[in-house]
């Protein structure tokens, strides 16, 4: 909570790098943004301002819909067969097993550590481009 009562200033609402990594780690790693969670003290206007920064997190909006679209498909499936209160449970729960298997576990998780694989891998491989390139500009002609 903040302690002069006043709303988080639009700076505070993104990440920061953490100006002093801890000891042991080196440049080279790639580092975690921190994001600074603050609150105003009114319990729904957090709610509602954490809300509004849904799209910050990575791979949100994709592991939103993918739930959303299999938990309507399955709660329709569920309710042609079985009571509306019985499918509708089904739905909720196919919609949060799918939301948080897409973002954390399988898809999105991976595919943010492969791009900093890549990313580091090229990193690397930079300075050593750089000193393999012949230099035929100073060649005379």
């Amino acid at each position: 909570m903040t302690t002069s009562g006043s709303p988080i200033s639009e700076s505070e609402r993104k990440p920061s790098e953490d100006p002093n990594p801890p000891p042991g780690t080196s440049s080279s790693t790639p580092r975690r943004p921190i994001y600074q969670t603050e609150t105003t003290g009114n319990y729904w206007g957090d709610v509602r301002e954490a809300f509004k920064r849904i799209g910050e997190v990575p791979c949100a909006r994709n592991s939103l819909l993918s739930g959303i679209a299999s938990g309507v498909g399955v709660g329709v499936i569920r309710g042609l067969s079985v009571h509306p209160f019985a499918a509708s449970n089904w739905a909720v729960g196919t919609f949060v097993l799918v939301s948080l298997g897409t973002w954390y576990v399988t898809i999105c998780q991976r595919n943010i550590h492969e791009e900093r694989q890549r990313v580091q891998t090229v990193v690397e491989q930079l300075p050593k481009r750089m000193l393999a390139k012949p230099k035929d500009s100073e060649t005379p002609p």
